[in-house]
């Protein structure tokens, strides 16, 4: 008696169970392989994908997902094939031989290997759907993250290289770059994030007249196949790079820069949702550094306010009541009766006028912009006394006489500045140095009665002209 083969339909059932419970895709693609071999017998299943950008696998031409087995060999065994549609769209096409004995498949293999393709496509396309709101889902949250990291203090030393790093993660690219125009109308890369050598990226320029800069100056996003052979790039790196994007980075109508997402060579082209999803992200990194640059402004000027306030009260109260106090001791000094305290009320008269020159200093250096270098003579030997107050241990006291910023020229001023430098650090060398005054003095004149600046940089500490009366420096130009 002949047995009855075990019936198909719970075979069946199994195989479309297993693909409509899996949301990703590489996993549905692969239980509709398996499911296939097993309803149909067949030794081997293949499904071939003929858009392999557009299905999410990666890879050029056609992509394959087998069932294990030996391949047959070409023409020696019966060859079954059934398309799988996803809507309208031809998806791909499962190949199926091998069946046991060389026997050819029937009908009915063909009926339920196209029950299954109609499911597989209806998981196919749910998986997409899957696939394209974890996407979004991870690029709302990186922008998120950017948005927050730029307008805390994380990120805010490094704002572009936070977005670059951020981007090329997201992207799955081989590097993340931002590109700034330049002043001869090209553009050049200022950041790089790439785990190969971002350094050598930097100053990476799009020359002036490249195709591409009309785009991207305008504002307009451009996609590349392949950066290596695109006529239209021009810097030095783009044959390291195939597939990528270019963003504006633009808020309001201003434009920051272009953020760019180079793939490798022979890397998986952009889909369409990646190219928007970027797109989405670059404009709201845009705002986030916009922001983030308003909002470091106004820490900038509360910060120069405060100073501004600080320098307010030194003078309005402090100096003012230092210069009342030494115009008491020296109406004292000068009183019947006070030869024999005399030198000390000397002595304190010449204290108070040197702390008064010290805090006018001080609230000029206050009155600097907190962020800006120093300009004028007078802030630049502030800053050089400054720097020269951690080799000392302690902070120079500095005096000016006359008015230093407006009598001396640049070219003198940077001579100056030089003698200082080396004056300050000949004191700094010296042991048992604890005090260094420095005086800058104009009009200074000379023993033959030509106006000039003198620099005098007086210190204590041992290895002077005579041991133990320290060193004086003094320096005179002509103006």
């Amino acid at each position: 008696m002949t047995a009855r083969p075990a019936p198909r339909l719970p075979r069946l059932l199994e195989a479309l169970l297993g693909v409509g419970t899996d949301l990703e895709l590489r996993g549905v693609l692969q239980h509709i392989v398996d499911g296939a071999a097993e309803l149909t017998g067949a030794g081997r299943a293949v499904l071939v994908v003929a858009d392999p950008g557009e299905s999410g696998l990666a890879g050029s031409g056609l992509a394959e997902i087998r069932t294990p087995g030996p391949d047959p060999a070409p023409g020696t065994a019966p060859l079954l094939r059934v398309p799988i549609r996803v809507g309208d769209e031809e998806f791909g096409e499962l190949r199926l031989t091998g069946r046991p004995g060389a026997a050819p498949f029937t009908v009915e293999d063909e009926q339920l290997l196209r029950v299954l393709a109609t499911q597989a496509g209806v998981s196919i396309g749910n998986a997409r759907l899957y696939e394209t709101a974890r996407q979004r889902e991870r690029w709302i949250e990186g922008a998120a993250a950017v948005t927050t990291a730029l307008l805390t203090e994380e990120g805010a030393g490094d704002a572009l290289t936070t977005v670059a790093e951020r981007a090329r993660l997201l992207a799955g690219a081989s590097a993340g770059v931002i590109l700034h125009p330049t002043a001869e109308g090209g553009m050049s890369i200022v950041t790089a994030s790439s785990p190969d050598d971002p350094d050598a990226m930097l100053g990476a320029t799009i020359t002036p007249g490249s195709p591409v800069l009309e785009q991207l100056l305008g504002g307009e996003p451009v996609f590349i196949e392949d950066s290596a052979t695109d006529p239209r790039m021009t810097t030095h790196v783009r044959h390291r790079f195939g597939p990528s994007m270019m963003l504006p980075l633009q808020a309001g109508g201003r434009l920051i820069g272009t953020l760019a997402l180079p793939r490798r060579r022979g890397g998986r082209p952009y889909t369409d949702l990646e190219r928007l999803l970027a797109t989405q992200f670059a404009s709201q990194a845009a705002l986030a550094l916009v922001l983030a640059d308003a909002r470091r402004g106004r820490e900038r000027l509360a910060v120069y306010e405060d100073r501004d306030r600080i320098a307010r009260d030194l003078h309005d109260l402090v100096v003012q009541r230092l210069f009342a106090t030494g115009m008491m001791l020296e109406s004292t000094r000068r009183r019947p009766g006070a030869d024999d305290v005399g030198d000390i009320l000397g002595r304190a008269v010449d204290e108070l006028r040197s702390t008064v020159g010290e805090v006018r200093t001080t609230i000029f250096a206050l009155q600097q912009p907190p962020a800006d270098p120093p300009t004028g003579l007078r802030g630049r030997v502030l800053r050089e006394t400054a720097s020269a107050a951690a080799r000392l241990g302690f902070a120079p006291s500095t005096h000016f006489a006359g008015a230093v910023d407006t009598r001396v020229p640049d070219r003198v001023a940077d001579r100056l500045l030089t003698a200082l430098r080396d004056a300050l650090a000949d004191a700094s060398a010296r042991p048992g140095v604890s005090r260094v005054e420095v005086t800058v003095e104009t009009p200074a004149r000379s023993p033959d009665g030509r106006d000039g600046v003198r620099l005098r940089v007086v210190g204590d500490g041992e290895g002077g002209p005579e041991e133990g009366r320290g060193t004086t420096v003094t320096w005179w130009a002509p103006l």
